[in-house]
């Protein structure tokens, strides 16, 4: 049966051979093969499926929408729970630990046990985790789910195993932190309020146990109320009803007075010694008007009072702003004495904390600093001087300072780039922090073994670049470039053309960097590209702009009033590499309108630039024809050829930096020459196109707008597609990739879409891919997947190829294949997961938005229902091969490789080549000719000239590399970083010093050549060169398609490691394919995650988890086994601090706690048991058995043997409780029987 399985499989699954005419290679899904080639390769593959393992090692940024906020002041670390059920924990600089609630409810409030290594959190789900932090990675212990309540506040008394949780009904339940069992002690609502009050008093909105008698626990209800209820007697000391709501309640630290906020804006001073009526009512913000009336204020959401030895108390609140003043920022207010201090923050406060000297709540408490936890910030505020300055932040918690727009990860980086980076940005730095040491330094951390230099790059919707440090699993910022500086500030122009302007104009949409020649290189979302090289010194430089106009392929506006039979001829032209597209006769676009249209202009003079990256040559894409230029693809540069290529879906585009000219510009239909593997048919002429201006401003203003709103993913997650053209309109306002579909596409699947070029223009396809229309007869047809026949090579051209290459402007070609070769798929991507194709996916990946007049708006008069639709289209076939045949599409350029290889069959010596990858699965070479002289190099031309040569892959391309005979990893030359201001030195001139790394250098065994590997969304193929026989070819998947792909070196070796839409990820072995890893990593909700996932060497990976935040992940065994050294300890032994020694008087006139055993009180014994549907109480993952497992080395041996040990203790203490009882029974027994014999022992018979 697996025999005939296996022929099914080979018949169903085989895939074209690697060249026109060379013998087809075909493979089961997931079953590399390999075909007969010229000459044994004998390659020893030294990795095995045990070399890897995926896993998680660490989060940076600020944590994704902030909720809750927690201080441990003795073991100093700071822990922030966050909507999406993350809690991370913060102590020095390296200690940085996130943990995740599996339910993944909102945190609603973090308690620690203090210096005890254990934290607790209240979810929104009503449930309560205990977590232990004395192992490098926390685990929960034990969880307590509410049935009936929700939770609404807790609180734990310092050094008390004993929870005071308050519910929405207004009861406060008492929970065991140590067993998580619930007390049956509880405080109802209607006890603590009179009997004669006839309203609910609310929520629970604080607790607090009296700083002067711990068996007082104050409680405030939302509506106002407040009480203090005595826990030994069960009844209520006091009772306060007023009339604002309130929000927090703190107590002054001798337990005498307590502060209150307001709803009204309102703070009010409470005494015990008389609860009747506030003893000072204050509106901190609110002044008295003319007519005698206060201010109406913005409620205070959270007090805190503290208290200072040498100076008057702080009273620290947010909130309680007049309504009056409109735009204010959010504040956080400082009353220290008369002064009052108002800090306005960017964003607004979630919550605030002072941390004090004392974890002693009666004790004066002596406030140091205060916490902001801000909606996208944590900021810290030095309360020790008079102007309270910040602290400057240790974590990279601005990553997101300008939304992320893509990423980069370098390991293994040259040494001593790191510190002249951190060199030439810590000149930078913004002053004016306080000089004290970050107060949050809790944790031990130290730099692991298993370190080498790594470096992030992220690229930024404002034009900005940020250089990480990323070595030992942390992240330190290095440097920041500004592209922005390289052009003259947009001005808008007037009238309509004002709203043109993008916010986000120099948003970074792809980089380039080799860290060996430092040659950095940025690609933006205007069509630009700019060249930075690196300098330690400062210069005066004039920057060189190029203007490349790539071929336009773009179709012509079509009105629903033209008649099918009246078509209008356009001029005829072709595509030469500089030829500039004659214009329509009927285009009437006014050139006034062309002009005020916004564009980047580069600065022309003589600009003084700082050490670091200074730009040398900018690249821009020009208009065609009134269209703006297509978003750039692909991009890649080499130091050693001084060369630099891109392309887009119109073409491809060859620049020589070192001469500053263009080389190569040409569509990619002419990169074909007479080698097209596609038959492509004229299409029928153009009608006639639109002559309004209003038409021409309506499409670019959607361009424009689109583009901003694409740029602007930061703090909304990218939402999801619909089918319905109105839902998508409303998605289109709020999420910037969004993608529009003609209504008539997608509206009714039994309709058969129309060609498009009946239905509207594809001025600007896609980004990257290409199909205008992914349903085809009510199919859905992948866009990249290629015809491929059961063992049979493609067709080759007719003679009458090499005349159907040429054609008009305007004109994208059809492809036309085999009937047979037609390949239906399922989506890979579902549309209950958001998406309504992969088109509309890979659309939101490459943040790209059809520039498409009639798609924009469905309320335009050139949308056109279905019916008009089918009338004005062309009469088709209804056979699946006709419909695939006629799907207009766009071949773009989806990544490119310079390097040394062999650009034909017959070539003996490798040579500089360009190969080309392209977005229908097509491959080609490109040869060129470079002078080696250097000063030859600088004055002769380069040659390019296309080859021929064209391999087939199913799928866009994604990724080249190149192997030699031994299967190691071939480099690209480089030349060797010399700073360009440097001082002359006569004696020794300027040399450009190359490396190169050519194929043959290294394999005097194997004789010349090398292996090519290629890598598409579906497939992967292993090609010898030069004789381009496909040895290996494996599809890595059938039901989904590959979004990211490297060739990285993991343990001494190399492998192509993939990342697929449906969240797998795998490593497959080099040269073979042979599969090594295929794991569910995490299912692709987030088209974010898509977007910024990317691989690099040592078994490392990252990708944005969230708006703020990066997540760094491994796939290597050996990392994951080193993974607990590198990372830091949360808990330090530390000797707790004693509590003052308060006095004899003070002691006497009653200013002492009482002594006061919660134990008596909510233990089981005297309390008795809660009702079991109360609560439901969960065992955590990590329990004494789950520890052995998650736990390692000293910490969690100590951890371990701390649980055994208060368990046993609980125990014992229990015994001897119960012991006690009985023997104080006993003796009240013994007492009452002695009283009463000494009472009847004088009485005589007759008296009883």
């Amino acid at each position: 049966m697996k025999k005939f399985r296996k022929v099914l499989d080979g018949l169903t699954t085989s895939s074209p051979g690697g060249t026109i005419g060379s013998p087809s290679c075909g493979s089961a899904a997931g079953t590399p093969t390999a075909a007969p080639t010229p000459k044994e390769i004998d390659i020893q593959e030294t990795l095995v499926s045990e070399n890897f393992q995926l896993c998680k090692t660490v989060r940076h940024g600020f944590p994704y929408q902030p909720t809750a906020l927690a201080f441990d002041p003795v073991q100093k670390i700071l822990a922030i729970g966050s909507r999406s059920g993350g809690v991370r924990i913060l102590g020095r600089p390296g200690v940085d630990c996130y943990c995740q609630h599996e339910s993944g409810a909102a945190v609603l409030q973090l308690q620690f046990l203090i210096n005890e290594g254990a934290l607790v959190t209240a979810c929104a789900d009503d449930t309560l985790h205990l977590w232990n932090l004395r192992q490098r990675r926390p685990a929960v212990l034990h969880s307590l789910k509410f049935n009936r309540e929700r939770i609404t506040f807790c609180h734990l008394p310092f050094q008390s195993k004993w929870l005071y949780v308050g519910t929405e009904r207004g009861n406060t339940h008492i929970v065991n932190i140590e067993s998580f069992i619930l007390s049956g002690y509880v405080i109802m609502w209607n006890k603590a309020i009179e009997l004669a009050t006839k309203t609910h008093p609310g929520p629970v909105v604080h607790l607090s146990d009296s700083p002067k008698d711990e068996g007082k626990l104050l409680i405030g209800f939302e509506s106002g109320t407040i009480v203090q209820w005595d826990l030994r007697v069960k009844k209520a000391d006091f009772r306060i009803y007023y009339d604002e709501a309130i929000h927090s309640v703190s107590w002054h630290h001798e337990g005498k007075q307590f502060m209150c906020s307001h709803s009204d804006g309102s703070l009010t001073l409470w005494n015990l010694r008389n609860t009747t009526k506030p003893f000072q009512v204050t509106f901190p913000h609110g002044k008295i008007q003319k007519d005698g009336r206060k201010e109406s204020c913005k409620p205070i959401l959270k007090v805190e009072y503290k208290t200072s030895r040498n100076s008057e108390p702080f009273v620290i609140f947010s909130g309680g702003l007049s309504y009056d003043k409109a735009g204010r920022r959010p504040t956080l207010t400082i009353m220290h004495g008369k002064a009052i201090t108002v800090l306005e923050m960017d964003y607004p406060i979630v919550e605030f904390m002072a941390l004090c000297e004392t974890p002693y709540n009666n004790e004066v408490q002596e406030p140091y600093a205060v916490v902001v936890l801000l909606e996208k910030d944590l900021i810290v505020v030095d309360l020790t001087q008079s102007n309270f300055p910040v602290f400057e932040n240790p974590y990279p918690m601005d990553i997101h300072e300008s939304p992320v727009t893509c990423t980069a990860y370098f390991a293994e980086c040259p040494p001593d780039i790191i510190p002249i980076l951190y060199s030439i940005g810590a000149k930078h730095k913004k002053t004016g922090y306080s000089q004290k040491e970050w107060p949050i330094s809790g944790g031990t951390w130290t730099l692991g073994s298993h370190t080498y230099p790594e470096i992030i790059i992220t690229g930024h919707a404002d034009g900005s670049i940020k250089f990480w440090d990323a070595s030992a699993i942390t992240l330190q910022m290095l440097y920041k470039l500004k592209t922005s500086k390289v052009f003259e500030k947009p001005k808008p122009g007037e009238g309509r053309a004002a709203d043109l302007v993008e916010d986000d104009p120099f948003a970074i949409q792809m980089v380039s960097w080799c860290p060996k020649s430092r040659i950095f290189c940025v690609v933006g979302i205007s069509a630009h590209i700019i060249l930075y090289r690196f300098s330690k010194y400062d210069a005066n430089t004039q920057i060189v702009s190029l203007e490349v106009r790539l071929p336009c392929e773009s179709e012509d506006v079509i009105s629903p009033s033209e008649n099918e039979n009246n078509p209008s001829l356009s001029e005829p032209g072709s595509h030469s590499p500089h030829h500039q597209h004659p214009a329509s006769p009927s285009s009437g676009t006014p050139e006034g309108v062309k002009d005020s249209i916004p564009h980047l202009k580069v600065k022309d003079r003589t600009v003084r630039v700082p050490p670091g990256y200074q730009a040398e040559l900018v690249i821009q894409l020009l208009w065609t024809d009134g269209e703006p230029p297509q978003q750039i693809t692909s991009l890649d540069i080499n130091s050693a050829y001084g060369l630099l290529a891109f392309g887009n879906c119109n073409g491809l585009a060859v620049v020589d930096y070192l001469q500053k000219t263009v080389l190569l510009c040409m569509s990619t239909l002419d990169l074909y020459g007479a080698a097209d593997p596609y038959q492509r048919l004229t299409r029928s002429p153009r009608r006639n196109r639109q002559s309004t201006s209003e038409f021409c401003m309506r499409g670019l203003s959607n361009f424009y707008s689109d583009s901003k709103k694409r740029i602007r993913t930061s703090y909304q997650s990218l939402t999801e597609l619909s089918d319905n053209q109105q839902s998508v309109d409303m998605e289109r306002s709020k999420s910037p990739t969004s993608v529009h579909y003609p209504t008539s596409l997608h509206n009714d699947p039994r309709v058969l879409p129309e060609p498009v070029a009946s239905l509207r223009a594809s001025h600007c396809s896609p980004v990257f891919y290409l199909l205008d229309n992914d349903h085809v007869n009510g199919h859905c047809t992948s866009p990249t997947s290629q015809p491929c026949s059961a063992g049979k090579p493609r067709v080759p051209m007719g003679p009458e190829g090499p005349r159907l290459t040429r054609r008009g402007p305007g004109r994208p070609p059809f492809r036309k294949a085999q009937s047979a070769a037609c390949m239906e798929i399922s989506l890979p991507v579902s549309h209950t997961e958001g998406y309504a194709s992969r088109r509309a996916m890979l659309q939101q990946l490459h943040g790209v938005t059809m520039y498409s007049h009639d798609e924009h708006h469905t309320t335009a008069p050139y949308c056109w229902n279905e019916r008009e639709s089918r009338e004005n289209s062309f009469s088709r076939s209804r056979s699946s091969s006709v419909s695939s045949i006629d799907r207009d599409t766009k071949e773009a350029i989806t990544t490119l490789q310079l390097g040394e290889s062999f650009g034909r069959k017959g070539d003996a010596l490798p040579t500089p080549c360009l190969w080309v990858g392209t977005s229908l699965g097509v491959v080609l070479l490109i040869p060129m000719s470079i002078p080696t002289d250097q000063e030859e190099r600088m004055e002769e031309p380069v040659t390019i000239g296309p080859s021929g040569t064209v391999m087939m892959l199913k799928g866009s391309v994604l990724r080249f590399a190149f192997l030699d005979c031994m299967g190691a990893l071939i480099q690209s030359p480089y030349e060797v970083w010399r700073d360009p201001n440097a001082p002359e030195d006569p004696d020794r001139p300027r040399r450009r010093k190359l490396v190169n790394f050519s194929p043959s250098s290294s394999q005097d065994t194997c004789g010349e050549g090398h292996l090519a590997v290629v890598c598409s969304e579906r497939q992967a193929k292993v090609f010898l060169m030069p004789s381009q026989s496909c040895l290996f070819v494996h599809n890595i998947t059938e039901s989904s398609f590959v979004l990211r792909a490297d060739v990285v070196s993991v343990c001494n070796s190399v492998c192509l490691a993939c990342f697929c839409a449906n969240g797998h990820v795998m490593t497959l072995s080099l040269p073979s394919l042979r599969p090594l890893i295929d794991v569910n990593y995490l299912p692709l909700t987030d088209m974010r995650i898509a977007r910024t996932f990317c691989f690099t060497n040592g078994g490392q990976a990252l990708y944005l988890s969230s708006p703020t935040e990066i997540q760094r992940i491994t796939y290597s065994q050996e990392m994951c086994d080193n993974l607990q050294e590198m990372l830091g300890e949360l808990f330090t032994p530390i000797e707790t601090p004693e509590a003052q020694n308060r006095g004899f008087l003070k002691g006497f006139f009653g200013g002492n706690t009482h002594t006061f055993d919660r134990e008596e009180l909510f233990g089981e014994a005297a309390a008795g048991k809660a009702s079991r549907s109360l609560a439901q109480h969960i065992p955590g993952q990590v329990g004494v058995e789950g520890m052995k497992v998650a736990a390692s080395g000293v910490v969690g041996d100590l951890a371990r043997a701390r649980i055994a040990l208060d368990e046993r203790g609980q125990r014992l203490g229990e015994l001897e409780d119960r012991t006690a009882m009985m023997m104080t029974s006993a003796e009240t027994f013994s007492k009452h029987a002695h009283e009463l014999m000494l009472k009847c022992k004088d009485k005589k018979w007759y008296q009883f």
